[in-house]
């Protein structure tokens, strides 16, 4: 059975002021359909750089209709912008990035500015706005990196973990969110495969047949953030329980009478994605959900991690491809089935 990873968070998000940044992309839809129809909050600001999404996105999410909804133009590595965006905030969610592995590679110094400079900016003017907290979204492919999107993920996780020790008399804390391959989301092989069965392919490609990835819905990501923001005392990574399933498996699923035709491991990736590396499982404690990797350095005024936890054996490793949960046919079907909804 897949984790649903949802709390009861009324009154705590009650009245909060909270902004996404990159929020017109596929977590940030999810997330305001989340939070408008669960939660009594006081303002949701998607903060994005995009005009035409933006517009979509408020065709979708009118004002009229979702009277705290606020749409801001802006850019992470603007930090003035940042700065006057977060005047009265509460919560942020930082899903703007750079994401698509290729593009990464051939734009480096485009996804450095994005992806780290961002994030130092966003913590300077959380700093300085007062934010009570922060939650940056991650990736398994921060873990050991071989690709630059990775790499930039992993320094952009430690400028948020590291910023807890910068706070002072703030009351702003950072944590991270650490998943996997989210099925639907924008680029994803999902809806890539669906795209090419409908135009009446011949065939399926595969990058190499060996290769596994771990997999989430989007409600389920949503539902993990805002779970994790309920738990979080300041420089925690947070990483779900999730099942992993061979590309060669999903192809099989979504096109079951079409051949595969292997075209190469594009640059950059991975057969086997980690969310969890050995070194890390010094400090990685395993909950009925989720696991928790505590920071390594000690914060000033940080709270005791949150109880139940057990520690992780030395040299766990949580990886795709020996992961114990494997998604079945059902399983993806019916994760594909209530993405459509």
């Amino acid at each position: 059975m897949l984790n649903t990873f949802r709390r009861d968070l009324g009154d705590k998000l009650k009245g909060k002021s909270i902004l996404v940044t990159g929020g017109t992309g596929s977590f940030g839809h999810q997330f305001a359909r989340t939070v408008l129809e669960r939660y009594d909050v006081r303002r949701l600001i998607i903060f994005s750089r995009d005009e035409l999404k933006q517009y979509e996105m408020a065709r979708e999410f009118p004002e009229s209709r979702y009277p705290a909804i606020r749409y801001f133009i802006g850019d992470v590595r603007d930090r003035e912008r940042l700065m006057m965006a977060l005047r009265g905030v509460d919560i942020v969610i930082h899903a703007a990035a750079l994401k698509h592995v290729p593009v990464a590679e051939y734009n480096p110094t485009e996804c450095l500015h994005t992806n780290v400079w961002g994030a130092e900016n966003l913590v300077w003017a959380a700093l300085n706005n007062d934010l009570e907290a922060v939650i940056a979204l991650s990736t398994d492919k921060a873990v050991n990196p071989v690709n630059l999107y990775g790499a930039s993920k992993l320094a952009a996780e430690k400028v948020f973990v590291a910023a807890n020790n910068l706070r002072g008399t703030s009351r702003t804390r950072f944590s991270v969110v650490r998943y996997g391959n989210v099925v639907g989301s924008r680029g994803s092989v999902v809806p890539l495969y669906q795209s090419l069965i409908k135009q009446g392919t011949d065939h399926l490609p595969i990058t190499d047949d060996r290769m596994t990835r771990f997999w989430i819905t989007l409600q389920q990501g949503v539902d993990f953030v805002l779970s994790s923001y309920d738990l979080m005392t300041g420089g925690e990574i947070f990483i779900p329980k999730i099942p992993s399933m061979r590309i060669t498996d999903l192809a099989k699923c979504l096109g079951p009478n079409l051949p595969h035709r292997v075209i190469g491991i594009r640059p950059g990736e991975k057969l086997h994605e980690v969310m969890i590396a050995e070194e890390e499982s010094r400090t990685a404690f395993e909950y009925d959900d989720h696991f928790v990797i505590q920071p390594i350095m000690r914060f000033v005024e940080t709270d005791a991690p949150a109880a139940g936890g057990k520690p992780v054996a030395e040299g766990f490793r949580y990886a795709s491809d020996s992961n114990d949960w494997w998604l079945s046919e059902g399983e993806l079907l019916g994760m594909i089935s209530r993405m459509m909804v």
